[in-house]
């Protein structure tokens, strides 16, 4: 019969109908297992984009699967409301930050619900809204309590012509402000921070427990916190009662130290510059004020000092070195100083080398120590083919050896010299053993209007002191002027600014500093539990029943920073009594990117290179300007690179249902998808099909009730559906194998749309199955023909379908024939033989006995069960 699948239509009613009946509902019973799946939340940028969709859609075919399997299901969706992007909107456009972006979720809300996400919208959030906020101001001031949050001086970009600071993303490529045009200088200003740093051990050690979670992204985790094992050391100054100390994981290496080198930054530079060396010492350090931390680091870069005239002494040699500063040593990380091991060290020898100090080599490779048996104490150096310490060397030697020229510790193993030149140092007093992590605390201050405001208030007398609890939320002020110029908004309102203290009642000034957009994100996933809870952050038994977030999907973009300061802040609330679990994220799914044919002229550089693709001949691609040739590949879909495809598009040509399986069949989810409009007009001709052979059921008067055995050709059908029913339950029970789940749904509609006797109970079975099975792909369409068949209550409130092993079993086995590897022919065989049982099966067959001489036995036999045997004659 002709199609009357109308994906609008069908899609409109429904979105409707759900609203009306609230289908989506999280439970409050706990009389069934948990499961808590949640997608990433999004800014509020006004427009869907198809990462969004994948993300989503992801999310909601799990979310879905697992309510038909027996599960309480919590899938809640929010809004990270926060951030630059509605300032810089309020200063280019005249509109309000929090119009601009309530505009925006109504927007993108629209076009969620549009996609039938199956979200309990009574859950919905947005960090920007003062009854979120109240509950991060709260948190803060948890932190605050537990001595886990504190200010001190940190630098800034800082705009000279607008006197402003500015956010890394203002900072252009060539270190110019985005809005000025100025060049960026660093600034010092009080800053408040985190000490993430006082949880790193249990963050780096609690990447066990995560079981799921992809390896990559621990492993990324691991590095960021970056744990080292090795010793505090520390170089005394000459002329001077301070000293200079160091970390360093290789103390075997010390006897070859022939500089130290500080931070431009460091306290100690100018207290060690001579008057000789000052004004090329001040030059430098400005010059580096404008490199940004990536400049001074990059590997590929020159490392460039300048000598400060100071010297320091090596405390194991008693030599005098010279003391430098350099671009590549920062004071935010380790001790501010490093000592120059330039023979054994790759960074440090490729200073040394470009500043022509000297090179002193004190590790030798194991092969070079010529009698093991000799004494710790016995001269290396005077042997043959050991390098003295000031023999130039090729490079730096940074393996594990034999320690020369260290004094007492010659001839020791460099991995046992370790932890000797530690109990030296220590007994000494000049040094110990220390841990040291990569992780820096978090500076969470921004100098911007539309943020959570910290609530503390500056007090002359009392100091820092926070805002009563009665008196949060702090909520930002509206009669605010955006000009991207001069202080933060917030700082500019002195009726707001200026309060008493809480404490005393003396003239006090508020902070006006707003926190991260990190911070919002690192703890709304547990605010979801419990959203609207007006009198506490969350109950904590609600919490704890549905926390952690059995299945968490988002982009791998997040994988440090977002990640990381969730689980430190679930660790936080965990050791405040409010949590009892120590990881907020059971599985971890980072889904793969959407990529979209795009077209370059590689005669242009920068946007100007991208050309659209509405301009574009797909068979003579060329530039439409130019008329030189373009290349094509697939890239990330962005606006820049005019090779995105709107969801809106797709929606309102195929249907959302269409849509949702396209994303879900193109690519396994962790990998990148290709946006192929082929593949989306194939997925809608599957649904139009699914559709045609519902309908035509529908109007049959099928058999409910099986009479008498099964024929073979329903035994067939009966095996096709539950062998559906089984891989798509392994595919949901693994890795989320989606794509493979959708393969096996087109396969089970071949199977039905195959059948011989469409008014069997079987057949039934497997119309009934179909639907079922499809429902978290396309709720849609499943939802319209599950109540075409007659059914009244939704199909999302069905049991997912149970598998029946024995309809797996088969009565008979196609046994393929084989001489010398070419077919000559197929028998049917008995499931279960065995080897030796199928070769007798296969010697009595036609096929054998035509190309088998009789009374000479073939050369081989291969058997593989259940499939083939091969003679090899």
């Amino acid at each position: 019969m002709e199609s009357r699948y109308n994906p609008t239509a069908i899609e409109e009613k429904w979105q409707k109908i759900w609203d009306e009946q609230g289908l989506d509902k999280t439970p409050t019973e706990k009389n069934q297992p948990k499961f808590y799946a949640l997608s990433m939340f999004p800014y509020p940028s006004g427009n869907l984009h198809m990462g969004h969709v994948r993300n989503y859609t992801i999310t909601d075919v799990i979310a879905r699967v697992h309510r038909m399997q027996g599960y309480r299901v919590l899938h809640p969706m929010g809004w990270d409301a926060f951030g630059l992007p509605a300032e810089n909107a309020a200063i280019k456009k005249g509109i309000h930050p929090a119009k601009w972006t309530y505009s925006n979720i109504d927007q993108m809300r629209s076009e969620l619900k549009r996609l039938g996400l199956s979200y309990d919208w009574d859950c919905e959030l947005a960090t920007c809204s003062p009854n979120y906020y109240k509950w991060t101001q709260w948190i803060f001031l948890q932190f605050l309590q537990a001595g886990l949050a504190y200010q001190k001086e940190a630098a800034v970009n800082w705009d000279p012509i607008d006197q402003t600071v500015l956010a890394n993303e203002q900072v252009d490529s060539e270190g110019r402000s985005w809005r000025s045009g100025a060049i960026v200088e660093k600034k010092k200003l009080r800053q408040w921070f985190l000490k993430i740093t006082d949880y790193a051990e249990q963050l780096l050690q609690d990447l066990d427990k995560l079981t799921g979670w992809p390896d990559r992204v621990k492993s990324m985790q691991a590095n960021w916190i970056g744990k080292s094992v090795g010793a505090y050391l520390e170089f005394p100054i000459v002329g001077m009662d301070e000293k200079i100390g160091v970390f360093t994981t290789r103390p075997d290496t010390v006897y070859g130290v022939s500089y130290v080198v500080l931070a431009p930054e460091h306290p100690l530079t100018p207290k060690v510059t001579t008057s000789k060396n000052k004004e090329k010492v001040e030059t430098f350090i400005k010059e580096v004020a404008n490199q940004s931390e990536l400049e001074r680091t990059a590997e590929d870069k020159p490392k460039r000092g300048i000598p400060t005239g100071g010297k320091a002494i090596n405390p194991f040699t008693g030599e005098e070195i010279p003391i430098w500063i350099a671009d590549y040593v920062l004071y935010e990380y380790g001790t501010g100083a490093v000592m120059g091991v330039p023979a054994h060290d790759t960074r440090d020898f490729k200073f040394a080398t470009e500043q022509n100090l000297p090179i002193k080599v004190v590790i030798t490779p194991p092969e070079t120590k010529e009698n093991s048996s000799q004494s710790p104490g016995f001269d290396v150096s005077a042997q043959p083919n050991v390098p003295s310490p000031q023999s130039p060397v090729p490079e730096a030697y940074t393996e594990p050896g034999i320690m020369i020229n260290s004094g007492e510790f010659n001839g020791m193993n460099s991995t046992e010299g370790k932890q000797a030149i530690i109990d030296f140092a220590e007994k000494q007093g000049f040094g110990k053993a220390r841990i040291q992590y990569r992780l820096r605390d978090w500076l969470i201050s921004r100098q911007r209007y539309w943020g959570a405001p910290i609530p503390v208030i500056h007090c002359p007398k009392c100091g820092i002191v926070p805002v009563p609890e009665a008196e949060l939320p702090v909520v930002l002020p509206e009669n605010v002027e955006f000009s991207g110029r001069g202080p933060s908004p917030l700082a500019q309102l002195g009726e707001w600014v200026n309060v008493p203290c809480p404490s005393c009642g003396t003239a006090a000034k508020r902070e006006t500093d707003t926190m991260d957009t990190f911070i919002d994100s690192s703890w709304y996933y547990l605010r979801f539990t419990d959203a609207n809870n007006e009198k506490q952050v969350f109950d904590s038994a609600k919490t704890n029943d549905w926390m952690a977030v059995d299945q968490y999907v988002g982009g791998v973009e997040h994988a440090i920073l977002h990640l990381l300061y969730s689980r430190f802040f679930t660790k936080v609330l965990r050791d405040r009594k409010l949590l009892k679990f120590d990881e907020p994220f059971n599985r971890l799914l980072t889904q793969g990117m959407v990529q979209g044919l795009t077209y370059t002229n590689p005669q242009k550089s920068g946007n100007a290179k991208y050309i659209p693709s509405a301009l574009v001949n797909p068979n003579d691609p060329k530039d439409p300007e130019t008329g030189e040739p373009l290349e094509i590949s697939y890239q990330t879909m962005s606006k820049s690179k005019y090779n995105g495809v709107a969801p809106e598009d797709v929606i309102n040509k195929y249907g959302a249902d269409t849509a949702r399986m396209f994303i879900l069949f193109k690519a396994p989810p962790e990998k990148d998808l290709e946006w192929d409009d082929a593949d989306v007009e194939g997925q809608f001709r599957f649904l139009n099909r699914v559709w045609s052979l519902v309908t035509e059921y529908s109007e049959t008067t099928p058999a409910k009730t099986q009479k008498g055995e099964l024929s073979k050709a329903e035994k067939d059908l009966r095996r096709a559906i539950h062998t559906a029913i089984d891989e798509i339950s392994k595919d949901f029970a693994g890795d989320y194998q989606l794509n493979t789940a959708v393969s096996e749904l087109m396969k089970l509609s071949n199977a039905l749309k195959d059948a011989t006797d469409k008014n069997s109970a079987v057949y039934t079975e497997g119309i009934e199955t179909l639907i079922l099975l499809l429902a978290p792909f396309a709720p849609h369409i499943a939802e319209e023909l599950w109540q075409i068949i007659g059914n009244k209550e939704s199909v999302h409130k069905q049991t997912w379908p149970k598998l029946d092993e024995s309809a797996l079993e088969v009565d008979e086995i196609t046994l393929v024939i084989q001489i010398n590897g070419k077919t000559r022919g197929t028998i049917g065989a008995p499931p279960n033989l065995d080897k030796q049982e199928l070769e007798k099966y296969a010697r009595e067959s036609d096929a054998a006995k035509r190309y088998l001489e009789e009374g000479k036995e073939p050369k081989k036999v291969i058997v593989v069960p259940g499939k083939l045997v091969n003679f090899v004659v």
